[in-house]
């Protein structure tokens, strides 16, 4: 072998899975078909789960302090909810995707992993033992196991032949990074009467510490086929239509349209393949939601992988990848699907659809729907189904932030190991069997008993006597 596992694609789901490969101990290639990083922004903010996941693995202040990303509230369909109602530790924040990849490059180079760039696969192979891999260049590679996280228009998802069904795009709108005047007090979504809308949200500040932002524009006649040339007179018009004079555009920096593709593969895994990321699922970029709901596939696969690869974990804790991360797709997709409909994305101004709206933002009024949807496109609404963990309200959620002494419950998993907290001290007999997988703390802590998975999310609380099981199940036989 050359490697042990061979990452394919260098965006924030495969720098993010190769980091939590090699806090594992597992050895990782990570290719990429790119000579160089891409310099366009694409996503442009960091859900609050994601963050939280950052901060697990003490990334989050290093990369926060790369450059200046403000707090957002987020919006649901264009309607925006208030900053008031959230309830998480850590609020959503504006962090282009470029500035995550450069960070994560970094990161990753400072422990010795190096993308291999140009490096463009052609052909895959896999058989018992595991996968072979030819690129462009006719070089070949050889690994027990590799991850799709190579966008969209996955490669290795062609290879597979894996089934992505789905809805193909049926319209286009113009997405772009811009610099602006006179665009301080605007809200996030604008619409004017005949249809025509403008989407505006902050991108922190340039080099010279100018503002910018990410400017998206729709209506109707605006959906025009994706390699139609965008130019400045394009968006200036759009900006006219529903600002007037107000708002002026002063500088294009990056462009490109947006379809209303909404796919997702049958299979997460297939055999030694597994996808992750835009090669799993693709939808309207609403929210930021494919690259975190890519970051958090890498989050949630990469303990798993690793515990197979080093030989603790049983094959079939793969097999809960797809269980697990499906269906939060599934859900991603549906949500971006309601949204859209609700924008009137296209400007079509149908009765029926600005009836339904005006409706919906009623409701949004409400505390608990607006709670309701932060938790949902911040991704602390995902439970994750967990037979044999027990029914504990807990359990397939994600931990709590918790005071153990001179620590937090967070900084625990920076190691990428699992933790038992036992606070009545009650478990170290048991708990000594995965001492070399699992972590136990928080002796004396004002806290109920609990288990966490390397990914942060509770695989068991409660009822002491099915702890053992639930070791068993997630963290393998006993030593």
């Amino acid at each position: 072998m050359d490697t042990e596992v061979l990452v394919v694609g260098a965006g924030p789901t495969g720098m993010t899975l190769a980091n939590e490969l090699r806090l594992a101990g597992v050895s990782t290639v990570v290719a990429d078909r790119l000579s160089r990083r891409s310099e366009l922004s694409k996503a442009g903010g960091v859900q609050s789960r994601t963050l939280e996941a950052f901060d697990q693995r003490g990334l989050m202040e290093s990369l926060l302090g790369t450059g200046n990303y403000p707090t957002s509230s987020g919006h649901f369909a264009g309607i925006p909810l208030s900053p008031e109602h959230a309830r998480h530790r850590l609020p959503w924040r504006s962090v282009p995707q470029v500035a995550i990849e450069g960070f994560l490059e970094q990161h990753l180079a400072t422990h010795g992993i190096h993308i291999r760039r140009d490096h463009e696969l052609t052909g895959l192979d896999q058989d018992e033992d595991g996968v072979s891999v030819t690129f462009v260049d006719s070089t070949s590679l050889r690994c027990r196991y590799l991850v799709a996280a190579d966008g969209a228009h996955s490669t290795v998802r062609s290879l597979l032949r894996a089934g992505f069904p789905g809805q193909a795009g049926t319209a286009t709108v113009l997405s772009a990074d811009v610099r602006l005047s006179g665009a301080d007090q605007v809200a996030s979504h604008t619409w004017n009467d005949d249809g025509n809308w403008v989407a505006l949200f902050p991108l922190g500040t340039d080099s010279q510490g100018r503002e910018m932002r990410r400017l998206v524009v729709g209506g109707p006649g605006r959906s025009v086929p994706r390699e139609t040339p965008i130019t400045e007179e394009e968006i200036r018009d759009g900006l006219r239509r529903v600002f007037g004079s107000r708002i002026e555009l002063l500088e294009l920096r990056y462009a490109r349209r947006l379809t209303n593709a909404a796919r997702q593969v049958e299979h997460y895994r297939h055999g030694r393949v597994l996808l992750a990321g835009d090669a799993a699922h693709i939808h309207l970029p609403l929210g930021a939601q494919g690259m975190n709901t890519g970051i958090q596939d890498a989050l949630n696969l990469g303990w798993k992988l690793g515990g197979v690869v080093r030989g603790w974990a049983p094959e079939d804790l793969l097999d809960t990848y797809h269980a697990e991360r499906h269906p939060v797709g599934a859900a991603v997709l549906r949500n971006v699907q309601a949204q859209s409909l609700l924008m009137d994305w296209v400007g079509t101004r149908a009765p029926e659809v600005l009836a339904a709206k005006e409706l919906f933002a009623a409701m949004t009024r409400l505390p608990e729907v607006q709670r309701h949807l932060g938790d949902l496109l911040s991704g602390m609404a995902i439970r994750y189904e967990m037979p044999g963990s027990g029914t504990h309200p807990l359990v397939g959620r994600s931990a709590p932030d918790l005071a153990l002494g001179p620590v937090r419950s967070h900084e625990l998993l920076r190691s990428g190991r699992g933790v038992l907290l036992d606070p009545a001290d009650r478990f170290a007999k048991v708990a000594d069997l995965w001492s070399d997988r699992v972590d136990r703390a928080g002796q004396g802590a004002d806290t109920e008993p609990m288990l966490i998975r390397p990914d942060g999310y509770v695989c068991w609380a409660g009822d002491p006597d099915d702890l053992e099981a639930a070791l068993g199940r997630w963290f393998g036989e006993p030593r």
